[in-house]
């Protein structure tokens, strides 16, 4: 009876058992997690990636002497002209992890579906901005091979030419642009332009014009075919058009947010860019920038001791460190160095400034430049390049009221400051510049392509190199992909911020 009793007990357990593991499967399964995302989404994602991280302000900016820091640590980089991989990585690492990723997955995953082919052409769109300021700012980069770990599991990708990137870029802007179906269906969740394809089609052209602008210095012939096609299909020229990254509070701007937190006091307008708005009388200096009048620290820099006032505004001078910075300021009558102009963290910085990718100003000043070398016919190039300008101008108004210009300044600006055909190249490029302000990536590949405006060399003691003309790869990439790597360097030239990418000559 007691081995009956036992049986029946034992066969009751595993009973029960089967029972329970019958269902076991399902316990595991998320019912309410999603299990696919709509393509359009995961473009929205890597838009919002394309926003310019804090390694450009570190990098970028400083480079053409607008920002700076008198720090080193972090913030060491064009300041010092020495190398901070922990900078020079925060772009690779962005582009490819938060743009490449999506947009070549969005794309292996849509490219044989005709409902959302213009969501396809989109997006190759955004990937051929992504890839050209990775190029502009590395040279070799992973291109064909880039951000497809997850969907082709590369892991070390091959690293290809500027040159062939270049080519690539430009073939995928072109078929991209003119594949856009403006009867086709409309992505009404696109966050750049809301599905709007013929904005989507200027923005394209306008990517085409800056490309082909690039290789002015390597191929003028080609450059002329590229300027010309994206000029005639038509470019951005209106700031109501303008390719631009919303912030807000959830998501702010990079460099607004750094600048409106641990760094607020670390960075500081250069005296050749303040000096060059002063001595044009320029509006935009009063726009830019803000003084805190007698601050002796950074708690000092209060609202109360702010001013707009472009008389006041004094550029901190290039090559200084934290303490040479001291005497500098001191030799020019000011209370420390924290009474240097900054860039107004409450205006055109502060976290909610979009963040603008490409503008009706850029393109009217790189039509000017197009035209004064013969490449189109439409216009003048004072037209352009006046267009150029007031476009800058009032596009400061629409990042801050309290940036605004008014027509009339911008007239007198104009009256006062002409266009000049004997320096036309300078001119233009030299606007380029100011247009181009806490647009990093793009000040510092114009800067490099135009050679304008002329700069002198950071003077510090201990930089590296004269100039820098790129960034050098991550250590993660050097570390993990050694063997691509070597071969990229062994192909372009040392990894170093000397080293020249292939269309600047």
């Amino acid at each position: 009876m007691k081995k009956i009793i036992n049986y029946i007990f034992i066969a009751s357990i595993l009973l029960v058992s089967a029972a329970c593991d019958s269902n076991f499967d399902e316990l595991n399964i998320n019912k309410t997690s999603a299990t696919s995302i709509d393509p359009a989404f995961q473009l929205n994602a890597a838009i919002v990636g394309t926003a310019y991280p804090i390694g450009t302000l570190v990098y970028d900016i400083g480079v053409v002497q607008q920002i700076i820091s008198p720090n080193s640590g972090v913030l060491t980089g064009a300041n010092y002209n020495q190398d901070n991989r922990n900078s020079t990585q925060e772009v690779w690492q962005n582009y490819y992890r938060n743009v490449i990723k999506n947009t070549k997955d969005v794309i292996s995953r849509i490219q044989d579906n005709p409902s959302r082919a213009n969501l396809l052409q989109m997006t190759r769109i955004v990937q051929a901005f992504a890839f050209m300021v990775l190029t502009d700012e590395y040279g070799y980069i992973p291109y064909d091979e880039g951000g497809v770990g997850f969907s082709e599991q590369i892991y070390f990708p091959a690293y290809d030419a500027q040159e062939e990137i270049y080519a690539d870029i430009i073939k995928e802007l072109t078929e991209a642009t003119a594949a856009l179906n403006l009867s086709g269906k409309v992505e009404t969740a696109d966050i750049l332009y809301g599905g709007d394809l013929n904005k989507w089609k200027s923005f394209g052209n306008s990517l085409l014009l800056r490309a082909g602008m690039r290789l002015s210095q390597v191929d003028p012939t080609r450059a002329q075919q590229i300027v010309q096609a994206a000029a005639q299909g038509g470019v951005i020229l209106s700031n109501s058009n303008n390719a631009k990254v919303a912030h807000d509070p959830n998501y702010p701007n990079p460099i607004g947010n750094l600048l409106n937190a641990t760094e607020a006091s670390n960075f500081y307008l250069t005296a050749p860019f303040v000096n060059y708005l002063r001595s044009k009388n320029d509006p935009r200096l009063s726009a830019i920038a803000i003084t805190y009048v007698g601050a002796k620290s950074g708690p000092e820099q209060t609202p109360a001791r702010g001013t707009y006032a472009a008389g006041v505004h004094v550029g901190m001078p290039m090559g200084n460190d934290n303490a040479s910075a001291v005497t500098a300021a001191a030799n020019l009558g000011l209370a420390s160095f924290y009474e240097f102009a900054q860039a107004d963290r409450r205006r055109l910085a502060k976290n909610t400034a979009p963040n603008f990718l490409v503008t009706a100003s850029q393109n009217f000043l790189l039509l000017a430049e197009a035209r004064q070398r013969g490449w189109i016919t439409t216009e003048t190039v004072e037209a352009y390049y006046n267009a150029g300008v007031r476009a800058h101008m009032e596009q400061l108004g629409t990042v801050d009221a309290a940036s605004a210009i008014s027509p009339a300044a911008v007239d007198s600006y104009l009256a006062a400051n002409p266009f000049n055909p004997t320096t036309a190249l300078e001119q233009i490029n030299t606007q380029y510049w100011v247009s181009s302000f806490l647009n990093g990536p793009e000040a510092f590949a114009n800067y490099r392509r135009s050679g304008f405006p002329t700069l002198a060399s950071n003077p510090f003691p201990g930089k590296e190199v004269e100039f820098i003309n790129r960034l050098t790869y991550p250590n993660s990439e050097i570390s993990v992909n050694s063997q691509n790597v070597n071969a990229a360097i062994s192909a372009q030239g040392p990894d170093n911020l000397g080293t020249k990418v292939w269309w600047d000559k």
